[in-house]
């Protein structure tokens, strides 16, 4: 299987059909040269692949270059997540983008079954492989948030790609050795969410969407207080982080808005000094987030 061409950052487009103004972001996505644009069949309920399929419709086809990828998801009604599920899942997702082939369709948050039964015989695992060997898509991954389950998904050997999100940032490391394994199986790595859901971007008092424990929440103000002595963009120096990583491949931004895309760029290109980085090492190993 040859690997999926990536770009260093890849927009995410989970957001992308929830506020007004989903046309132009979608038409900005598509015409960004930052990087290739990351979506799946439940984002906004299917807006944001079928925004994004008509961007392409409008623009007469994809830019030279760019990329969509998706992901599989259960039955929004029922919770299913068999294979008869994850073939309607791909066939949506075509028909909305307007395609006939994906270079990559990942198997999204299975939290509706277990692992045993996902990669049981005649389970969707099972169907998509038989996808990627008809051609339909290009390469398959597993798109995961809990790290024991995601794992073991790994292990199976049977995956291109693995994405996981918020747990590998510059104030938190749980997804290490998952990217360590990936990487020694010859996986390609979507490292998403730098910045821990706002946290190393806004000042958010969650992480991840939650709450912090206590040692971490002081970790994280530690590294807030090294940002702010040394002058540094706090924002600027998680997604380098993540971009500078040897064990990420590309990193999945989400972009909800034209003005979160248009800073992108500054946080790309901004000059983070190697001894800010050596500073937030020297604090030692981040305490559990506590989102596992």
């Amino acid at each position: 299987m040859a690997p999926v061409t990536l770009t260093p950052v890849t927009l995410g487009a989970s957001r992308l059909g929830e506020r007004p103004g989903g046309e132009a972001l979608a038409d900005a996505l598509l015409a960004s040269p930052l990087g290739n644009v990351d979506t799946s069949n439940n984002y906004a309920d299917g807006r944001s692949e079928q925004l994004l399929g008509d961007a392409v419709r409008r623009a007469g086809g994809l830019p030279s270059g760019k990329l969509i990828f998706s992901k599989a998801d259960r039955d929004p009604d029922t919770g299913a997540f068999d294979a008869d599920r994850l073939r309607r899942s791909l066939e949506e997702s075509l028909g909305r983008l307007g395609v006939d082939r994906l270079p990559l369709y990942q198997f999204h948050d299975p939290f509706t079954i277990t692992v045993d039964e996902a990669l049981a015989p005649g389970g969707p695992v099972e169907a998509l492989i038989a996808l990627r060997d008809e051609g339909v898509i290009g390469a398959v991954g597993i798109a995961y948030g809990t790290l024991t389950e995601t794992r073991a998904y790994v292990e199976s050997g049977l995956f291109d790609v693995v994405l996981n999100h918020n747990r590998y940032t510059l104030v938190d490391r749980s997804a290490e050795e998952l990217y360590v394994r990936a990487c020694e199986l010859g996986m390609q790595v979507f490292n998403a969410a730098p910045f821990g859901g706002g946290t190393l971007a806004n000042g958010e008092s969650t992480y991840g969407y939650r709450g912090m424990s206590a040692a971490f929440a002081e970790h994280v103000e530690r590294v807030r207080a090294l940002a702010r002595e040394a002058g540094v963009d706090l924002a600027a120096a998680a997604l380098q982080f993540s971009l500078h990583s040897p064990l990420v491949d590309t990193t999945v931004v989400g972009i909800p808005s034209i003005d979160r895309l248009e800073a992108l760029a500054g946080l790309v290109a901004g000059e983070v000094p190697e001894e800010f980085f050596d500073a937030v090492e020297e604090l030692g190993a981040p305490p559990a987030s506590g989102n596992d």
